[in-house]
C-alpha cells in the first residue's frame, strides 16, 4: 500500500505538467536528481508500467522518507545520497549508459523549511545552517560564511543571488554585531537585523529578510556554480529523443537554466563581432518549452509555495 505523506509537508509542484513532458513509457529509464520526498519518481513509477527510476538527493531524512514511499516499486526505483551534480557518476555506478529522462526540482523542499533545526526559515528561531546535507561536515554553514567573511563579499553574496539593493547596509550590520562581539548565528538574530536595516512597510506581502535567506542557502550549497553544467551533463546522458525537465524557483536560476538550454540548441551568446564563438552552444536539443510552463490557478490555491516555479523542458536531438 502507498505510504501516506502527510499533505502540509509534501506537494510536488507542477506534477502533471512534469508527466506531461517527459512522457513517461514502459521500460524507460528515468533519474530523479532531486528525488526529495519522492512525489515525481511515484508519478513515473505508477504512470509508466515497468518504467525504472534512479533517484538522487543530498538529504538522509527526505531519502528515508521516500525509501518507505517507493519500497512497493522493488527493484525499479535505485536512491542514492548524492548531489545532483553527481549525476553522470551514479549512473556510472549503476552501469547504465544512456536514460530516457531526467527531472530535477531545484526548490528547498517544505520537508526542509518545515524543519526548526536546518535553519532555512526564519519563522522558526534556530541555528544558522542552510546546509542540503547537513552530515557534510566540509560544507560551512551560514553562520560560518557570516562569521569569516568580509563585508564586501556580504554584501556580494546577499546582492548577486538574494538581489537584494540594501545588501551593503545589510552587511555592514552583520559586521559590526560581529566585531562587537555579537556574531549572528541564529535564524531569529539575522531575520530581525534585516528588517531594521532594510524596514518593513504595511503593503510588503514577504518579509525584509526572505531574499537575504535564499542568498544565503544559495551561497552555503553552491547552487548555481554547479547548475550550468548539471544541466550540461543531463543532456549528455540522455538517449535521442529523450528529455529534460528542470523546474526552478528564482530568477537567477531560470536565467542560467533558460540560457543553458539556449546555448544547447544552438543560440551563440559571443559578441556580436567575436570572429569565433567560444561560449560553447551547440546543437544539441530541440527547446520543447518557449516560455516556463507556471503553476496553474488551481494549484496556486492549494500549494501557494507554487507561485515561483517554472518548468522548462527540452528534446535530445542526437
Amino acid at each position: 500500500m502507498p505510504i501516506n505523506i502527510d499533505e502540509n509537508i509534501h506537494k510536488s509542484v507542477l506534477l502533471a505538467e512534469t508527466l506531461e513532458v517527459l512522457k513517461p513509457q514502459a521500460g524507460e529509464i528515468f533519474v530523479d536528481a532531486t528525488l526529495g520526498l519522492g512525489g515525481h519518481a511515484e508519478r513515473i513509477l505508477t504512470d509508466s508500467g515497468d518504467a525504472r527510476v534512479f533517484g538522487i538527493d543530498q538529504d538522509a531524512e527526505a531519502i528515508a522518507i521516500a525509501r518507505r514511499r517507493l519500497e512497493r516499486f522493488g527493484r525499479r526505483i535505485e536512491i542514492f545520497h548524492r548531489n545532483f551534480s553527481d549525476i553522470k557518476r551514479v549512473l556510472a555506478d549503476a552501469e547504465i549508459e544512456k536514460v530516457d529522462g531526467v527531472i530535477a526540482d531545484l526548490g528547498v523542499s517544505s520537508l526542509q523549511f518545515d524543519s526548526a533545526e536546518r535553519g532555512f526559515s526564519f519563522r522558526f528561531d534556530a541555528p544558522l545552517d542552510m546546509r542540503m546535507n547537513p552530515e557534510d561536515d566540509e560544507t560551512e554553514t551560514a553562520a560560518d560564511l557570516l562569521a569569516t567573511l568580509s563585508e564586501f563579499e556580504i554584501a556580494r553574496i546577499i546582492y548577486e543571488y538574494g538581489e537584494e539593493r540594501k545588501s551593503r547596509r545589510i552587511a555592514s550590520r552583520i559586521v559590526w554585531k560581529r566585531e562587537q562581539g555579537e556574531p549572528i548565528e541564529t535564524t531569529k538574530q539575522l531575520a530581525d537585523l534585516v528588517e531594521k536595516a532594510v524596514g518593513r512597510g504595511k503593503q510588503d506581502k514577504t518579509h525584509p529578510a526572505t531574499r537575504t535567506f535564499q542568498a544565503l542557502r544559495i551561497a552555503v550549497n553552491g547552487e548555481l556554480e554547479i547548475l550550468e553544467q548539471f544541466v550540461r551533463d543531463s543532456v549528455d546522458v540522455l538517449k535521442t529523443g529523450g528529455r529534460l525537465a528542470v523546474i526552478t524557483f528564482h530568477s537567477l536560476e531560470d536565467r542560467i537554466v533558460k540560457q543553458t538550454f539556449q546555448k544547447l540548441a544552438g543560440k551563440c551568446f559571443c559578441p556580436p563581432r567575436q570572429p569565433q564563438c567560444s561560449c560553447g552552444a551547440t546543437r544539441e536539443i530541440e527547446i520543447l518549452t518557449r516560455k516556463p510552463i507556471v503553476a496553474s490557478e488551481k494549484e496556486l490555491e492549494e500549494n501557494p509555495r507554487a507561485r515561483s516555479a517554472k518548468l522548462r523542458a527540452g528534446l535530445k536531438m542526437n
